[in-house]
C-alpha cells in the first residue's frame, strides 16, 4: 500500500512467506526488498536476509519489525541487511527508509524503541536484565536461566527480583504475561520456529 502509493517504486512483488522471497529473487530483479523478521509460517525474515545476502549481496534490504526486540539489530548488522525500521516505534516513514537505504545509506535506529512496561520504561532495564526476561519468555527455569546465561541461580532471582521491583508485577507469571504482550523481547526459539507446523 504505501509502495504504491508512493509513485517513485515500482512494486515487482508482495509475497506470503521469507521463503518465497528466497526463491523470487533467485529468478526475478528486484532492488530493495523489505522482509518482517517474524512470519507466520516457515523461516523468519531475519534467516531469509542472510540466505539472500550470500547469494545476492547487492540486494539491498530493510528488515522490519512491530515489536521492540533489539537484538535482531545486531544480527541483521553481521549478515550486511543495509537497513532496520521498527514499525510501531520509528519517527520516519518506511518510504523515507526506503529513499535513504535506495540512495545507498545503512539506516538502524540511533536509540533503541521505548515502551512503556509496568512503571517504568524499556530503557530502564539494563541488557542483561533484558536477556533474562527473553529467556523467562521461553517458560525456562531459574536454573535453565542460569545455565544459559552462564550466571548463577541466586544472580537470575536477584534479577528478577529487581524487575518485579520497578516495573510493580507481582509475580513472574504476570512479568512474563506482559513481555510477551507488548513484545518487549521474543526469544530467538520463537522468531525461527514462529508457527512451524
Amino acid at each position: 500500500m504505501y509502495v504504491r502509493a508512493a509513485g517513485r517504486y515500482e512494486l515487482a512483488a508482495s509475497l506470503r512467506t521469507a521463503q518465497e522471497a528466497v526463491d523470487y529473487v533467485d529468478v526475478h530483479e528486484a532492488d530493495l526488498l523489505i522482509l518482517d523478521v517474524m512470519m507466520q509460517e516457515g523461516i523468519d525474515g531475519l534467516t531469509a536476509a542472510g540466505l539472500i545476502k550470500q547469494k545476492h549481496p547487492e540486494l539491498k534490504i530493510i528488515l522490519t519489525t512491530s515489536t521492540s526486540e533489539t537484538s535482531w539489530e545486531d544480527k541483521a548488522r553481521e549478515i550486511g541487511v543495509e537497513s532496520f525500521w521498527y514499525k510501531e516505534y520509528d519517527d520516519h516513514s518506511l518510504i523515507e527508509i526506503m529513499d535513504r537505504t535506495s540512495e545507498g545509506e545503512s539506516v538502524y535506529p540511533a536509540e533503541p524503541p521505548e515502551v512503556n512496561f509496568g512503571r517504568i520504561r524499556r530503557s530502564d532495564l539494563t541488557e542483561r536484565e533484558l536477556d533474562v526476561l527473553r529467556e523467562l519468555t521461553a517458560s525456562l527455569t531459574n536454573d535453565e536461566i542460569a545455565d544459559k546465561l552462564h550466571i548463577s541461580v541466586n544472580t537470575v532471582k536477584r534479577h528478577l527480583q529487581n524487575i518485579m521491583e520497578k516495573t510493580g508485577f507481582a509475580s513472574r507469571l504476570e512479568l512474563a504475561m506482559n513481555v510477551r504482550m507488548l513484545g518487549l523481547v521474543i526469544h530467538d526459539d520463537e522468531r525461527t520456529n514462529h508457527h512451524k507446523n
